[in-house]
């Protein structure tokens, strides 16, 4: 296989950068061994299970959402069923995930699923592609991890291993190139049920061992042939890498307006939410931004409520 001349950060590949046949074998086995048991892998969560999870997974960790994710599945096991509720429900049940525009979205998502495709999370990638709130990551995550197709599947944990393991860098770009995603086409196996199991090998890969921070490379099954382990581990060069703050922030207000909202189940005065927060600038800038959302909405004489539409 013939190494494209760019890359990530536009570095060229390594001489010693080890083709896709070299990573599948040793990571898919290493996944067979290690894969954590998680309830949307397993047969019965079918591919309304995978793509709640993939919506709650994005920048959250797992351990924050398996409460939930349990608790919304027991509530709404099917898309039409929570395509019955009131969004602002969605929303509630969302609890502190963070990022609770996800819900509405996954909201919107089961809606479409319950009237274009009769409740059944449709296995084409187009069609899942054409679903509100779904772009091309969970589009491909879905179809590849519910239906085994070949898809490449580029999360953050992913980027992170191909930059190290193919390319030599430590991190990937701040935000995905159209060179990551050529890379992980190339590297993708031709075997479907291969291909699926490698998105899922590859990405638990950097989840648990090829972390953001402290990697295990002893408990690496690509160490050996790692091309930034191999070049001595070279220092990120990059643009610097975006921290993640949330003390004192809008996000932090958003979330402690929305914690009143979710625990209220009749409007809130706007005496309740002024409570929340001591700054009022900040607090109505917040408030005004999750209006513009339509994840609060307001109703006549100063109170609010979670969307009933």
């Amino acid at each position: 296989m013939t190494a494209p001349t760019k890359l990530l950060h536009s570095s060229p590949v390594p001489p010693a950068a080890p083709a896709g046949e070299e990573l599948h074998t040793p990571v898919i086995a290493w996944f067979e061994a290690h894969a954590r048991d998680l309830p949307w892998r397993r047969p019965e969560a079918g591919a309304w299970g995978v793509m709640v999870s993939e919506f709650m997974l994005q920048q959250t960790p797992v351990s924050r959402v398996l409460p939930v994710y349990e608790q919304w599945l027991a509530r709404w096991p099917r898309p039409a069923d929570l395509a019955e509720e009131a969004p602002g429900e969605a929303v509630r049940a969302w609890g502190r995930l963070g990022y609770p525009r996800r819900a509405l979205r996954l909201h919107g998502a089961a809606v479409a699923i319950a009237e274009r495709h009769g409740g059944d999370v449709p296995a084409d990638h187009a069609q899942l592609l054409a679903l509100p709130g779904i772009g091309e990551y969970t589009a491909a995550a879905v179809a590849s991890f519910a239906y085994g197709q070949r898809h490449a599947v580029l999360d953050t944990n992913v980027r992170r291993v191909f930059a190290r393991a193919v390319s030599g860098v430590q991190y990937p770009p701040n935000a995905t190139t159209a060179a990551e995603r050529r890379l992980a086409r190339m590297l993708l196996p031709e075997d479907e049920r291969t291909a699926a199991r490698w998105a899922a090998a590859s990405m638990e890969l950097g989840a648990l061992v090829c972390t953001a921070k402290n990697e295990d490379c002893h408990r690496c099954p690509l160490a050996a042939q790692c091309a930034w382990r191999l070049a001595g581990k070279p220092e990120h060069d990059g643009p610097p890498r975006r921290g993640q703050t949330y003390a004192g922030t809008d996000r932090q207000v958003r979330g402690k307006l929305l914690a009143v909202l979710r625990e209220a189940h009749a409007p809130v005065p706007q005496a309740a939410l002024d409570r929340v927060w001591h700054e009022p600038v900040q607090r109505a800038r917040a408030l005004d931004g999750l209006v513009a959302d339509g994840l609060v909405e307001p109703l006549p004489d100063g109170l609010y409520r979670l969307p009933l539409s």
